[in-house]
């Protein structure tokens, strides 16, 4: 049953959109409670700093490779059975992941949860394209962006609480009352048919774009691994193969996946770029961050978990004001305004987290990533809403959660390659520059350089030389992390530089999006006419 749309905004707006923002908060917090407890599940499984990144990017990568697909099923055959279903299966799946055995399992069990994700959190995006307009749209979107990303920077902060008491296992048991009550919220207030698409899904390209997002990950995560070499080869083969199969096949299907055409409009396709910057650099840095705070400053996990609070509290302040700005003086000056405060987080990152750096520190970084955020997310994902037709708004939303999910996952590898490479390397550097380098096995050196976890295990079997092995453990991670930030900084400076050259002003911009808007009507007319 379609509903009716006074004005701008559904009947009984408040609530749709707050159980929208709740199963999107879901998706949110799921994507970041694993982080915290990466150090306990590191000692617990004896894990190596890929299974770690692979934990950490696993329900990312189940949510950006079946997004795509899974949006455009709820375009077709109904947005809020989508939303329904992904709310259920998160249950399951966070269940597996509690009473995980061991780390394979564990994987898969976030892979499990990211695509059970896939199948809410599009829709939830998707529905506020098609149910709100205009200024109320902007605000909307200001709200779930906002809110979402505020309360997944609250997720390292239960998490961490949860680990204080608890196995690692707790986390994960953090989002299960929220999916309740999101099922609750969607089945009463999401209304059922809302401009829904009658084209047929291609479900080909769907397939591809679910080989071609997983294979790129894996193939990045597998790369700095040694003896993974020809792996990691394959894997970023058979991802290029993927996307010129991808490619051909959504030039030539009547009715595509992904409309090329569409796609190709300027607003859209720099917007995209520059969200993946935006969402991948922050989750990145969140991930080695947490990291840093356990393993270099010896925090607890409720310390490290709350030390992400300035970023999501500014979050939530600066949003709003991005969606004015959006609004007065256009989404190319608001996404630059939120490019220079991340490089500045990004900066104090990279210059001030040393092994003696106080909590002000950790808090100014956090603070200033959380305003560009902030500024830059709201115009990120309205520019691609605002500039498709409503019947592919699922195209549209399945490409702003890319934004937050393949643009983390990429660089959240690409950063967590950098860390294991350069853990790996100055660990080994130096086992060389000790006098008792001879007397090393090649099982613990093993053991020494495949993560900080593995070389705590190794301290607490050897208490004798547990000082000098956490020292260098300690050294070594600052080492990879600095060359990760580094990359994080020229990430986002070339993001940046997309965006002033490439995204129209805001004149422009209004004038485009006016041209889009008269072209897919005529579209959609000529469509109906037929």
């Amino acid at each position: 049953m379609a509903i009716t749309t006074p004005g701008d905004r559904p009947t009984r707006a408040p609530f749709v959109l707050l159980s929208l923002i709740i199963v999107a908060a879901v998706a949110n917090l799921n994507l970041a409670v694993a982080n915290v407890a990466l150090p306990d599940i590191g000692k617990a499984f004896d894990a190596s700093q890929t299974q770690l990144n692979l934990i950490a990017v696993g329900y990312s990568v189940g949510l950006a490779a079946s997004v795509l697909y899974l949006g455009a099923l709820g375009d077709r055959y109904g947005r809020k059975t989508m939303l329904v279903l992904g709310m259920v299966l998160s249950i399951p799946a966070s269940l597996v992941a509690a009473f995980a055995p061991n780390v394979e399992v564990l994987f898969l069990a976030r892979l499990f949860g990211g695509i059970s994700a896939g199948l809410a959190f599009p829709t939830t995006l998707a529905l506020i394209t098609a149910l709100w307009s205009g200024a109320a749209r902007t605000k909307a979107i200001a709200l779930w962006s906002a809110i979402g990303g505020g309360i997944s920077a609250l997720g390292p902060l239960a998490s961490g609480a949860l680990l204080q008491w608890f196995e690692w296992g707790s986390v994960f048991f953090i989002t299960l009352p929220l999916a309740l009550i999101a099922l609750v919220l969607a089945i009463t207030f999401v209304p059922s048919h809302v401009n829904e698409s009658t084209d047929p899904v291609d479900h080909l390209g769907g397939m591809v774009s679910v080989v071609l997002v997983a294979a790129l990950v894996l193939g990045i995560n597998f790369a700095p691994v040694d003896g993974m070499g020809a792996t990691a080869v394959g894997l970023l083969i058979i991802a290029l193969a993927a996307g010129a199969v991808f490619v051909f096949r959504q030039l030539r299907a009547p009715a595509p996946l992904f409309d090329l055409r569409i796609a190709s409009r300027r607003i859209f396709w720099v917007a995209a770029v520059a969200g993946i910057v935006v969402f991948g650099t922050l989750m990145g840095t969140m991930y080695i961050g947490q990291q840093f705070m356990q393993n270099v400053l010896g925090y607890s996990t409720l310390a490290a978990g709350s030390a992400g609070l300035p970023a999501a509290a500014v979050m939530v302040l600066v949003a709003p004001q991005s969606a004015k700005l959006v609004e007065s003086h256009g989404a190319r000056l608001t996404l630059l305004l939120g490019y220079t405060a991340i490089v500045a987080g990004l900066l104090v990152a990279l210059l001030l987290w040393k092994e003696d750096a106080q909590y002000w520190k950790i808090a100014l970084g956090y603070i200033f990533l959380g305003i560009g955020v902030g500024l830059a997310g709201t115009p990120a994902s309205r520019s691609l809403t605002g500039s498709v037709p409503v019947s592919r708004a699922g195209m549209a939303s399945g490409t702003a959660d890319l934004q937050r999910d393949l643009g983390g996952a990429i660089v959240q590898s690409v950063l967590g390659a950098l860390l294991t490479a350069g853990y790996t390397a100055s660990f080994t550097a130096a086992i060389n520059a000790t006098p008792e380098a001879s007397q090393v096995s090649s099982e613990v050196e093993s053991t020494l350089e495949k993560s900080f976890a593995g070389a705590a295990n190794i301290a607490e079997r050897y208490p004798q030389y547990a000082e000098p092995i956490m020292s260098a453990a300690r050294s070594a991670f600052l080492d990879g992390d600095t060359k990760a930030y580094a990359a994080a900084i020229l990430i986002v400076l070339v993001g940046a530089a997309l965006v002033f050259f490439a995204f129209p002003k805001r004149d422009e911009e209004r004038n485009l999006l006016a041209r889009y808007h008269e072209t897919d009507t005529a579209a959609e007319q000529s469509s109906g006419a037929q």
